[in-house]
């Protein structure tokens, strides 16, 4: 078993992250990082390049003037990320299948394999949002659509946050672990119709769940 040594940055990047995905720190909250790395015991420079991470994963947002302060987690932004997901993502699944060969299918079972283990342990939202994405894109391999692939891509980085959030807080892991098995299953049988329906139902019901709980966590 091999043991993963991590930077102070991830540290530090995974820290800030839970904080402002539970809501520990609101959104417009500045975030100092002079008393960021007093706080965490390090000094500013893995804070600054956590920061950084976090802006291109849309949890941190640098204002003239006010510096890093924390995003809001938009409703309506939910909405139109996720739809232009269901529409882009059916489209390419719809042209990968065809194409898929035994290994790619191969491959896909093992990366549910590695999903599937990846619960329950430390750094599990990270780890699953990383394997979540290398297995949906292992489906869409076969459609050879570099462009729409980068879209789709650019769109599941956006789209990261709120993903995360329902791993972590919606209970998303284990509807997303059925799905994910059913949607293997029709890929392997080739019935590219029920993949796209499964699919649109996997993304889309994703979105209602987060929509939910966004509505909770104001309310609350």
């Amino acid at each position: 078993m091999s043991i993963v040594y991590k930077t102070r940055t991830q540290l530090v990047v995974e820290t800030l992250r839970e904080k402002i995905l539970n809501g520990e720190i609101k959104a417009g909250q500045p975030l100092r990082q002079a008393a960021l790395a007093e706080e965490l015991n390090v000094s500013r420079i893995p804070v600054r390049e956590a920061l950084l991470q976090l802006e291109a994963e849309g949890l941190v947002a640098f204002e003239p003037h006010k510096g890093a302060t924390a995003t809001e987690l938009n409703i309506e932004q939910v909405d139109e990320l996720f739809e232009l997901r269901a529409m882009l993502e059916c489209d390419l699944l719809a042209a990968s299948i065809p194409n898929l060969s035994d290994e790619t299918l191969a491959h896909a079972t093992q990366l549910l394999g590695k999903l599937d283990k990846a619960l329950g342990k430390e750094n599990a939202a990270n780890t699953w949002s990383e394997l979540n994405s290398d297995y949906h894109n292992c489906l869409y391999s076969g459609a050879n659509r570099p462009q729409t692939q980068e879209l789709v891509n650019m769109l599941n980085k956006n789209a990261d946050r709120y993903i995360r959030m329902h791993l972590l807080w919606a209970g998303g892991i284990s509807k997303a672990e059925s799905e994910h098995n059913e949607l293997l299953a029709l890929c392997k049988s080739g019935d590219i119709e029920k993949a796209m329906v499964l699919m649109k139902q996997h993304i889309l019901g994703s979105r209602d769940e987060i929509k939910e709980f966004l509505l909770q966590r104001e309310n609350g």
